[in-house]
Order: structure tokens, then C-alpha cells, then sequence
């Protein structure tokens, strides 16, 4: 595969580094956006190892960082910020004369799966989600749920999940899903928190869970489109 790096502009005073993995023999017929979480950036070792696996399926996949860890702060950007730099990367993919899909995926670690799903909730269009963790509430407070939002979304979703979260009771994440009236897969990974780091008597090593997630997303992206 190809790597290609490009800056885009979100506001006139702000700019974001996006990295684009172009799958060798790439047919355009889906990208992959994928955005970090709140603690990490687009360089962490997992949103690489998601980012380079999902080309090697055969999707064009772009990872991004959000302003705040562009400039180097560790607080989150306000979430309209944070919509208005998923529109930008959803733009510059989708008008790009050469490597323009047929098919587009928004995924996200934790904070940057919720803020794609708050976009797609207000009318941002794509084929379908993916959590990789989602932050269903604040840790240690189930009845603060970040769900209604939730319903207004029309595609496919894929939930990735450890279930050991202590930011997704997965009892109550049932209950969500239950209530949505479109396609909705949950793929639960035993022992696994917010991180994906699993109980170590489980005997499973970073790299044995990390490609369960990967061959996950793209066994589910191969059955929708």
C-alpha cells in the first residue's frame, strides 16, 4: 500500500494532518475514516494497526488528528470543532478527483466514533459506523447515558466493545440497541476495557486482540457492501 500525507483546513486559523493508506490495486469502492480518542492521537500503535489492516482489505483508509492534539494540548477540542474536522476530512475524501469511493465508513476510537455519530445523527451521510469502544457513559455513571442521539441514525452500525468498559455497561448498551430500528452489530471482546486490554489469566496477547478488531471490521465492511 501507499501512504500519503495531507494537511486540510478546517477553519481559517486551523489545520489538521491526515494520513491516507491507498491499498495497492484500489478500486474505490469504499473508504474507511478513522478518528482517535480523547487520550490518544491519530499516531497512537492501535489506530495505526486499524488504519493499516483496513487498507490491507482493500479500503481506502484515512486516519486524522483532531486541532487539539495537532497543537499539542491534551483537552479535548469542544465538540462543534470536532464536527466541523470530521466534515473537513469527509469532504476532502469524498471530492478527491482520483481516490473519491462509492462507499463511505465513518470509524472512531471512544470520542472521535461518538462525534461521527452526533454528525451522521444531525444528517452527515455515509454507509455505516464503526465504535471501537464507545463511550456510552462517563465511567462509573450508567444513568448518564450518551445514546438518544442514537435513533436520528439510519446506517449500519458496528460496536466494538471490551466488556470490562467501565465507559459501556454492556447490559444497558443491549437495551440502546434494542430500541434502534436499523442493522445494528455487537462484537464483544471477553475480558477487554475501555483499551482493549485484556485480563492477563485470559492468555491473550495486544497483538492477538487487536487483530480480532481488525478482521472484525472487515469481515462486517465486506458483508454490507
Amino acid at each position: 500500500m501507499n501512504m500519503m500525507e495531507r494537511k486540510l483546513t478546517v477553519r481559517p486559523d486551523t489545520d489538521i494532518t491526515s494520513i491516507w493508506a491507498i491499498p495497492e490495486n484500489y478500486d474505490n469502492r469504499c473508504a474507511v475514516l478513522l478518528a482517535h480518542g480523547a487520550g490518544s492521537d491519530m499516531h497512537h500503535p492501535f489506530i495505526g494497526f486499524v488504519h493499516e489492516n483496513l487498507a490491507k482489505c482493500g479500503n481506502l483508509t484515512v486516519k486524522f488528528n483532531f486541532p487539539y492534539k495537532e497543537k499539542g494540548r491534551k483537552a479535548p477540542d469542544r465538540m462543534p470543532l470536532l464536527l466541523d474536522t470530521w466534515k473537513t476530512v469527509i469532504d476532502a475524501v469524498r471530492s478527491d478527483p482520483i481516490l473519491s469511493p462509492r462507499h463511505l465508513l465513518l470509524a472512531g476510537k471512544s470520542m472521535g466514533g461518538r462525534a461521527a455519530s452526533l454528525l451522521v445523527a444531525e444528517g452527515e451521510s455515509c454507509d455505516g459506523l464503526i465504535f471501537l469502544g464507545y463511550p456510552l457513559h462517563p465511567p462509573g455513571k450508567p444513568d448518564k447515558l450518551r445514546a438518544d442521539h442514537l435513533q436520528r441514525i439510519s446506517r449500519p452500525m458496528l460496536f466494538i466493545q471490551g466488556t470490562r468498559d467501565r465507559l459501556c455497561d454492556l447490559s444497558l448498551l443491549r437495551q440502546v440497541i434494542g430500541k434502534l430500528s436499523v442493522e445494528v452489530t455487537l462484537h464483544e471482546i471477553e475480558g477487554g476495557d475501555h483499551s482493549f486490554k485484556v485480563l492477563k489469566r485470559l492468555g491473550r496477547s495486544e497483538q492477538e486482540v487487536w487483530e480480532e478488531i481488525a478482521a472484525t471490521c472487515c469481515a462486517w465492511i465486506k458483508r454490507r457492501l
